[in-house]
C-alpha cells in the first residue's frame, strides 16, 4: 500500500500545530519536514528549534528533509531535535558515504534525495547503505509547483537499480504529487508520497489523504 507523508512546507505556519494534529489523525505514514537555508536553494524554512517542538506533539516519524549546503554538519542536531529520517541531497554532500553512515550511526534513517536533473545511476555506489532515495519531482526550494514528468522514468529505473543491488531501500517522490500524477508514481514503484499544496490546500485534509491511499 502506498504511503504518505504530508509536507508541512504547505501548511499554515501560524497554526502548524493544528497541522500536526491533523497528520496525526491522519492516515498518513510520515510527516514530511523541509529545511531551507537559502543557498542550496533560493528559500528559508523552519531551522531545529521549530523541528523540535513539532516532534514534542507529533505521533507520526519525522521525515527531515535537508535542503542545505554540507549537511552533514547537521546531523547530530536533526537526530537532537527529534527526526527519524534525515534526508540529504546527493548534490549538496562532498562526502556522500560518510554523511550517510553518520546518520545512520546517529540512529537515524539515511536516505538521499536527486534532484530532477541528477541520474538515478549516481546512486549506484551508495544505494545498499540507503533507507530512502527521495526522488524530487520539481526543482528544490518552493512548494506548489508543476510535476515533472521525467520523474515516472526515473522511478522506474531506481526501482530497477534497487532490485539489482538487493537494495531495501524505498522511493519516496516529492513534487506535485496529486491524484492526477499519483497514479503513475505508483505503478513505477513508488512507496512514499509526499504531498503538500494537494494536502493543504484541500477542503478535507483527511481525505485528500485517504484518496491518495485509495489508489494502490
Amino acid at each position: 500500500m502506498i504511503q504518505v507523508a504530508p509536507s508541512l512546507l504547505s501548511a499554515d505556519f501560524a497554526r502548524l500545530g493544528e497541522a500536526v494534529a491533523m497528520v496525526n489523525t491522519s492516515e498518513a505514514s510520515l510527516i514530511h519536514i523541509d529545511v531551507m537555508d537559502g543557498m542550496f536553494v533560493p528559500n528559508i524554512t523552519v531551522g531545529f528549534p521549530v523541528i523540535k517542538s513539532i516532534s514534542t506533539i507529533a505521533e507520526k516519524p519525522l521525515d527531515v528533509h535537508m535542503m542545505v549546503s554540507e549537511p552533514g554538519r547537521f546531523v547530530d542536531r536533526v537526530r537532537d531535535a527529534g527526526a527519524s529520517i534525515m534526508n540529504v541531497h546527493w548534490e549538496a554532500c562532498t562526502h556522500l558515504d560518510r554523511v550517510v553512515h553518520t546518520i545512520r550511526e546517529a540512529g537515524m534513517k539515511p536516505a538521499v534525495t536527486l534532484n530532477p536533473a541528477t541520474p538515478v545511476m549516481f546512486l549506484r555506489d551508495i544505494i545498499r547503505e540507503l533507507d530512502m532515495v527521495l526522488l524530487m519531482s520539481v526543482n528544490p526550494g518552493f512548494g506548489g509547483q508543476k510535476f515533472i514528468p521525467n520523474t515516472i522514468n526515473k522511478v522506474r529505473e531506481l526501482r530497477r537499480l534497487i532490485a539489482e543491488s538487493g537494495s531495501e531501500a524505498v522511493i519516496e517522490i516529492d513534487g506535485g504529487v496529486n491524484l492526477e500524477t499519483a497514479p503513475s508514481l505508483i505503478e513505477a514503484g513508488a512507496d512514499i508520497l509526499v504531498a503538500g499544496s494537494y494536502v493543504f490546500n484541500a477542503a478535507d485534509s483527511h481525505k485528500a489523504i485517504s484518496d491518495l491511499i485509495s489508489l494502490s
